[in-house]
């Protein structure tokens, strides 16, 4: 398979004295990261920490922000922002990891977003747009990594703003390409060996198939790997295995995009 593929993790989601993930073991397998931004998770100095990490590794930095909800992870919805609100707490969490980024001479390379933000705007076209919009107005040259086939690339694309396409390796899909939700029954894949399986088929058939075994046509340009659950450091691993034993590159998004930043 002559493929060139990102293989990104969301990261930095620990908390003053409380640790989650292996991400310094992460980022030396990883081509770009999704660096939380306070809101749902992480805090100043480890955004710090994972950002010179990362530039170490020569790993692309991405912004990751998701509603503010420590307690719930950013997985529970929130429901009744406003579009300026919204907006505003998008800039706000670009904002802080671009200053920590540009203090270690780096850059940040995309906009990723998390948890429930990510779900809410891959279903409803209105939100995808609010969301792309407030990463335009923040930086038009900045890559959204958009969950492929749902409205976050349809917004994207209709917004001009540079974006690539992403799947999951370890998440099970819906008929219309967005996640199924977690707890639901098979909705997290476990076993290293059936992810990998997984993404070599989605890259072989430039499609993804749902829980259901419907088919969507799509062109992965980067595939996720969670990095808080107990086997990511072993997911991940395994995965750029047979990623690199299939022929598949591995390499930043950012690196070959055009609209890539000096």
């Amino acid at each position: 398979m002559t493929l060139t593929v990102d293989l990104n993790a969301d990261l930095g989601e620990s908390f003053g004295p409380w640790s989650m993930g292996a991400d310094e073991a992460l980022l030396e397998i990883v081509t770009s990261a999704n660096i939380a931004c306070g809101f749902h998770a992480g805090d100043p100095v480890v955004m710090d920490q994972t950002v010179e990490r990362a530039l170490a590794n020569g790993v692309g930095i991405g912004a990751h922000p998701g509603f503010d909800d420590k307690q719930g992870f950013g997985r529970r919805r929130v429901l009744g922002l406003t579009a300026k609100e919204l907006a505003t707490m998008v800039r706000y969490q670009l904002g802080a990891l671009q200053a920590i980024a540009r203090a270690h001479g780096g850059f940040v390379t995309h906009v990723k977003s998390h948890g429930a933000l990510g779900n809410m705007a891959s279903e409803s076209d209105e939100l995808a747009s609010q969301f792309v919009g407030a990463v335009r107005a923040s930086d038009p040259d900045l890559i959204v990594v958009a969950m492929a086939a749902t409205a976050l690339e349809r917004a994207a694309a209709d917004l001009g703003q540079p974006h690539v396409r992403e799947v999951y390796a370890d998440r099970a899909y819906n008929d219309d390409g967005t996640l199924v939700a977690r707890n639901l029954p098979g909705a997290v894949l476990h076993d290293p060996d059936q992810a990998a399986d997984r993404v070599l088929r989605m890259l072989e058939e430039g499609a993804i198939t749902s829980i259901h075994g419907q088919k969507l046509k799509v062109r992965p340009e980067t595939i996720c790997v969670h990095g808080d659950g107990p086997e990511a450091l072993t997911m991940a691993r395994t995965i750029r295995r047979r990623l690199e034993l299939a022929g598949v590159t591995l390499a930043p998004f950012h690196l070959t995009h055009p609209k890539a930043q000096p």
